[in-house]
């Protein structure tokens, strides 16, 4: 069976970032961030001056989430260290998800908003891009070794906290009814779930052969180019005068006080190195697509949500970089 990757510690108690693997050694952090900005424009430049074929967006996002994403977390959970201090990244993101539902709807009493515009907000204020913005932007900040705790929070946070709380805050704030078997036949029957549950037994089993990593390696590297191309060709920024102090309160807990309040959570409970680092990234990623994909199904005013989508995403390239710094 293949080995564990471990992390290796260098004199100043930080991870060595290299990976091990010869040729199939991840990129450097230039590297990467280099990619993610030509990925995310050329996807943006595609859709304003391209003739891409119809169709193209769903098609990319369902081999993004049905067979690269499986494949990116087959191939690193069996990697990860189980330890006590992975409850962090995963609780950080319910947290944000919980903070946003207080936040906006004690705002939107004390403001008069609509329910639909309460609703919006919790759900692109509180879910986090983890996994399309998140993975490629963790391993150019962090390295490949923080990848395993990017999956970590993106599957047992951010997509467990949509697949449930997000369904029944759209439902609630939508007067519908959440169903019970409609969440739970979403969520057991959602690849990357399987996913990471598969990987969790192959971890415990010792991992898998060189050859069937290098398989899952080569499928899941697919996954940034193309994830981030899909967010360009999506990136929508219209704002109106009368959305902006929603989308500000939005964006503002979103970027800035959402992360912050996990640090501090992290700081008084002793999470340390790149388990607190990747934790605080991760929660002060862009909303997530699916999330304002979701408030547009519910009818949840789409136009706010796609404003603090598109907003969110642009402002994220240089808020993200600047939590990186102040945690070192």
């Amino acid at each position: 069976m293949g080995r564990h990757r471990r992390f290796r510690r260098h004199g100043n108690g930080r991870p060595d970032r290299r990976r091990a693997g010869g040729a199939a050694t991840a990129f450097v952090p230039m590297s990467a961030l280099l990619l993610l900005f030509v990925c995310l424009l050329l996807g943006v430049a595609v859709a304003r001056f391209g003739r891409p074929p119809a169709g193209i967006v769903p098609g990319i996002n369902w081999w993004v989430i049905d067979i690269a994403l499986p494949a990116l977390i087959l191939q690193l959970l069996p990697q990860v260290r189980f330890e006590a201090q992975l409850w962090f990244p995963a609780v950080s993101m319910w947290l944000v998800v919980g903070g946003a539902w207080v936040l906006m709807a004690l705002a939107g009493r004390w403001r008069g908003w609509s329910r639909h515009r309460i609703g919006a907000l919790v759900l692109v204020g509180g879910v986090g891009n983890t996994a399309f913005m998140g993975y490629p932007m963790v391993q150019a900040l962090r390295g490949a070794d923080g990848l395993p705790l990017a999956v970590v929070a993106d599957q047992l946070g951010s997509f467990a906290a949509l697949s449930t709380l997000g369904i029944v805050v759209a439902s609630i704030y939508a007067g519908r009814k959440a169903q019970a078997a409609e969440v739970l036949r979403r969520v057991f029957t959602f690849p990357p779930l399987l996913a990471l549950a598969a990987g969790i037994v192959v971890g415990l089993a010792g991992g898998w052969p060189a050859s069937v990593d290098g398989v899952l390696h080569a499928i899941g590297t697919t996954m940034t180019p193309l994830a981030l191309f899909s967010v360009g060709m999506q990136l929508r920024l219209k704002p109106e005068r009368h959305q902006w102090s929603a989308a500000a309160l939005g964006l503002g807990w979103k970027l800035l006080l959402a992360p912050l309040l996990c640090l501090l959570l992290g700081r008084l409970a002793g999470v340390q190195g790149e388990v607190l680092a990747v934790g605080v990234l991760q929660a002060a990623m862009a909303p997530m697509i699916t999330a304002a994909i979701l408030a547009d199904q519910y009818g949840l005013e789409p136009p706010l949500a796609n404003t603090v989508l598109g907003v969110g995403i642009v402002l994220s390239l240089a808020t993200v970089p600047l939590w990186n710094h102040a945690l070192g």
